[in-house]
């Protein structure tokens, strides 16, 4: 996952930083940074959120880097 390691490089961060933030262990975070195992749909909503992006961004789905909208409750009048 090649954006991961871009998106954690371009924010001066180490590997240990980020696992510390989802409450893995380097090891783990490491492999899912380098596509040896496939990262949990949690844990890449909580990096797309921290990184301020989307989930597709970061599966290489788009290249627009911007979060999608979110999507605001209609009030009834």
């Amino acid at each position: 996952m090649l954006r991961l390691k871009n998106l954690r490089e371009d924010h001066d961060l180490l590997q240990k930083e980020i696992a510390d933030y989802l409450n893995i262990s380097q090891v783990t975070y490491s492999y899912y940074e380098s596509g040896k195992r496939m990262i949990p749909f949690e844990l890449l909503i909580k990096l797309a959120e921290y990184y301020h992006t989307s989930v597709d961004y970061i599966l290489g789905r788009t290249n627009q880097k911007e979060p999608y909208p979110k999507a605001v409750d209609k009030v009834e009048i």
